[in-house]
């Protein structure tokens, strides 16, 4: 049974990064492309980044294009995402998913419960 537990949300400052992690079991996670997306307030899921199994190569969104990074440790079987000069207007709730691409359009992934990043001063 595939499960994904999102981490490492909370408060950060305009400017300010945070790090965020999912935790994943049930399945072979090395094989498997992974992805972040996220869900604003009154807006649909916007995807965020994905990474290949091997982390051979790496994708990214426009929106926080240049302030993330994915990245993955699978001998801990745990996805990141690092976020850098965070800006108010990613305050949103972000999930990790199991698939490449997921949260852009006809794609459906499992997705973990998520985790809150609030960007407030």
């Amino acid at each position: 049974q595939v499960q994904l537990v999102e981490s490492g949300g909370g408060l950060a400052q305009p400017g300010g990064s945070l790090r965020l992690s999912c935790a994943a079991s049930g399945f072979d996670f090395s094989g498997f492309s992974m992805s972040w997306a996220r869900q604003a307030p009154g807006k649909g899921l916007e995807w965020i980044a994905s990474i290949y199994g091997d982390s051979s190569d790496s994708y990214y969104g426009d929106s926080l294009k240049g302030r993330v990074t994915i990245s993955r440790d699978n001998t801990k079987n745990t996805l990141y995402l690092q976020m850098n000069s965070l800006k108010p207007e990613d305050t949103a709730v972000y999930y990790c998913g199991k698939g490449l691409g997921c949260g852009r359009p006809t794609i459906s992934c499992p997705w973990g419960q998520g985790t809150q990043v609030t960007v407030s001063s």
